[in-house]
């Protein structure tokens, strides 16, 4: 089992208030079958996300990305030291390893995993996988701050022209540490919560997914009762739109032309999703 380099995205998962109409959502829109076993789902038989029952209806219905992690306790430790919070501290999974949630200065909530019998993601940036996470943030000089003494974030400033219509100038591209910070290596990125969003929204972790055609994922997400929050757009990286699912948790679409890093689409009214 390959050793991931810390802090780089390993697992995505949703937690949703009924699994089942889940998994007929994701099912149709991202081609993905499910283990009957675990809550993982399947793209030709490799892991690329989890779905979870929420079992506590006072948390929301949402989308979260894991970063990797030898070793959890750790982390949540230079994670509080840095300016952050534990919003759940490590806790054993089984096979899964150890997890945690733990909150930026801004507010946005990611996962930790240290991993167990597997590795997290079996398949990333292509067709109905993971591609790309983006922090929105009211308070980006802290962020970067914090990414960076925590993970050792590699980052470079996205010019205005990079990124289209993005939220703003003010968006940087993350690579992991030991990279050459550039196009090659990034795996993410954060963005600022600009005056132009509504006010209620909070800091927040945006997953992208990867589709051959943003257009037809839109219309797909409509038909299966989800709706579109950004609509479909080109950028320089490639056709984006921000959609939530029928049961109202928040993701992206992306349609590359041909690689290069994930863009920061401007969610306009997706209100307080995270």
């Amino acid at each position: 089992m390959a050793v991931r380099t810390e802090g780089t995205p390993c697992w995505v998962d949703a937690q949703l208030p009924d699994l089942e109409a889940g998994k007929r959502f994701y099912g149709e829109l991202f081609g993905w079958t499910f283990d009957p076993d675990r809550d993982e789902a399947l793209l030709r038989g490799r892991r690329v996300a989890g779905l979870v029952p929420k079992r506590d209806g006072r948390m929301p219905t949402t989308w979260t990305v894991y970063l990797a992690t030898e070793n959890a306790g750790t982390l949540a430790a230079r994670i509080r030291a840095a300016g952050g919070r534990m919003v759940m501290d490590p806790y054993p999974v089984g096979p899964f390893g150890v997890l945690a949630l733990a909150a930026d200065p801004g507010g946005a909530v990611f996962g930790l995993r240290q991993a167990g019998d597997d590795d997290g993601f079996a398949a990333v940036n292509e067709p109905g996988a993971f591609r790309w996470m983006e922090v929105y943030t009211r308070r980006p000089d802290a962020v970067d701050t914090f990414y960076a003494t925590v993970f050792g974030y590699l980052g470079r400033r996205a010019e205005p022209e990079e990124e289209g219509a993005g939220p703003g100038p003010d968006h940087r591209v993350w690579s992991p540490p030991g990279s050459r910070p550039g196009d090659d290596s990034a795996f993410g990125g954060r963005a600022v919560i600009t005056d132009d969003f509504p006010a209620e929204m909070p800091g927040h972790v945006l997953v992208h997914f990867a589709v051959d055609d943003c257009d037809a994922a839109c219309d797909t997400t409509v038909r299966l009762g989800g709706r579109i929050v950004t609509p479909a757009r080109a950028t320089p990286h490639g056709r984006v739109a921000v959609l939530r699912d029928n049961q109202g948790a928040l993701f992206a679409v992306l349609a590359e032309p041909g690689g290069g890093p994930g863009p920061s689409p401007a969610p306009q009214s997706a209100g307080t999703g995270g």
